[in-house]
């Protein structure tokens, strides 16, 4: 058994090394898109081949794009991505270094009869003007659909902008005076299978900068997602969607971090880097008295700088389902308002709420390894429904201080679980229910029974 020391000793190392990690990779990219001489491993091809007897090479300029930022190169993006799909054997779409492309909101549809890889190592741009997306699904931007063992790949210029400022000055987030209307997302996959995507800079997105809905594998990793000075952005949204691996994952917007909606199973997320916005949420679910499922969530090393909320699951009163096996593990804030909290009488409408007797039901939800400060004095809040109260809940080694010097604090309504090791702040959660142990996957190979692991 290590000492405590020790222990404390390697969770201040990891975190280092991560923030370390971190500031690399954000600032290897911010050197290239500003014109640093950065030599990348990859030699990009100029030349529509083959690179072996099974891999179609696609450059994106042989297909006519101008990659200048002023000309819509969007034809040419559909061209090469049928070309690609339509190929009997792999194809790779090369987006080559130095250029700039102007992208009209366009889907990318499948199933394409082989495995297809996009490498952007370029800038990908939209449109600055809404009016462009008159006629067309204001949801949608750059859309890839029923595409199965898609790759995406960045390298150090690989960017994808969505030049959402427009979008945000027309927000009724931004100026209660306007009209609510729905934005873009930058980047959406929809009913894809078996996806990988490294290494991709996203930013000024206009609504969310990446979404994933009705997948099924996706392993997505090295990707920072930025637009700090937007009032209403996501980072990263998964609903409906099962066997879902994020891995490193910078986010730095206006909303949420990441967001898991409904029918959604097996995530598993690791070294996640959230600042600004309301931190990481389950739901909201059960909205306008509908039914929401999440279950087999684990969150492992995490870390929140001045968020809004930390670790969040709300859901609206006179929904149904449930959300069970969630273990948040190993995380460290710094600054965060509400570090911790479960809200089933969440209510994000101009009008009031009623009371209603349904909800959705929270039960085996487990906090391990809780670390760092709040900048208010409710660290914990747990409101739960009368009617259907939260069940099962763990608690073990909390440590949540204020930054302002007053004593931390913990409501609870109807919150039952156990409390083991130390929990600060004190524990409201009542011991009337007895807590199962479960076992969680926590990646594609191996099982993890163990969920002791100090921070």
């Amino acid at each position: 058994m290590r000492s405590s020391s020790s222990n404390a000793f390697s969770s201040k190392f990891s975190v280092l090394q991560f923030i370390c990690s971190s500031i690399y990779l954000i600032i290897s990219r911010i050197k290239y898109s500003n014109g640093f001489n950065f030599n990348p491993l990859i030699q990009l091809p100029t030349n529509v081949l083959y690179r072996n007897t099974s891999t179609l090479l696609l450059n994106i300029n042989d297909f006519g794009a101008q990659g200048d930022r002023l000309t819509d190169d969007t034809k040419s993006f559909r061209e090469v991505w049928k070309a690609a799909c339509s190929s009997m054997s792999r194809a790779e779409i090369v987006i080559p270094e130095m250029k700039t492309y102007l992208v009209r909101p366009t889907d990318f549809v499948g199933p394409c009869r082989s495995k297809v890889t996009l490498r952007v190592y370029g800038y990908i741009v939209a449109p600055r003007d809404p009016e462009v997306w008159d006629g067309l699904d204001v949801n949608k931007w750059l859309y890839f659909r029923r595409v199965n063992r898609l790759n995406i790949e960045g390298g150090a210029g690989g960017m994808i902008d969505g030049m959402g400022h427009e979008w945000w000055a027309r927000s009724c987030k931004k100026n209660e005076s306007n009209p609510c209307t729905n934005a873009p997302t930058a980047v959406t996959f929809d009913k894809c299978k078996n996806l990988k995507i490294r290494n991709i800079t996203i930013f000024n997105s206009q609504q969310t900068h990446i979404a994933f809905t009705h997948c099924k594998g996706v392993e997505a990793s090295g990707i920072i997602l930025m637009s700090p000075d937007s009032p209403s952005t996501n980072g990263v949204h998964i609903s409906a969607s099962t066997n879902v691996e994020l891995d490193t994952i910078i986010v730095n917007t206006g909303n949420e971090c990441i967001s898991i909606g409904s029918n959604s199973s097996a995530i598993r997320m690791t070294n996640i880097f959230c600042q600004l916005g309301h931190g990481i949420s389950i739901g909201s679910l059960g909205k306008y008295n509908s039914s929401g499922i999440v279950e087999d969530v684990v969150l492992n090393r995490a870390f929140f700088f001045d968020t809004e909320t930390g670790l969040r699951i709300k859901t609206w009163q006179g929904g149904s389902g449930f959300v069970r096996k969630v273990v948040f593990e190993n995380i460290w804030m710094r600054n965060v308002s509400n570090p911790i909290v479960i809200d089933q009488y969440y209510c994000d409408s101009p009008l009031t709420c009623l009371n209603q007797t349904s909800s959705v039901r929270i039960e085996n939800v487990s906090y391990i390894g809780i670390r760092g400060t709040s900048a208010t004095d409710e660290a914990i809040k747990f409101a739960c429904s009368d009617s259907c109260p939260c069940k099962r809940l763990r608690l073990e080694n909390i440590q949540l201080t204020t930054l302002n010097g007053n004593a931390a604090k913990s409501f609870c309504w109807e919150a039952y679980g156990t409390n083991s090791r130390l929990v600060y702040p004190p524990s409201c959660v009542s011991s009337g229910d007895i807590i199962i142990r479960h076992q969680i996957q926590f990646n594609s190979t191996s099982w993890r029974n163990d969920h002791y692991a100090l921070f």
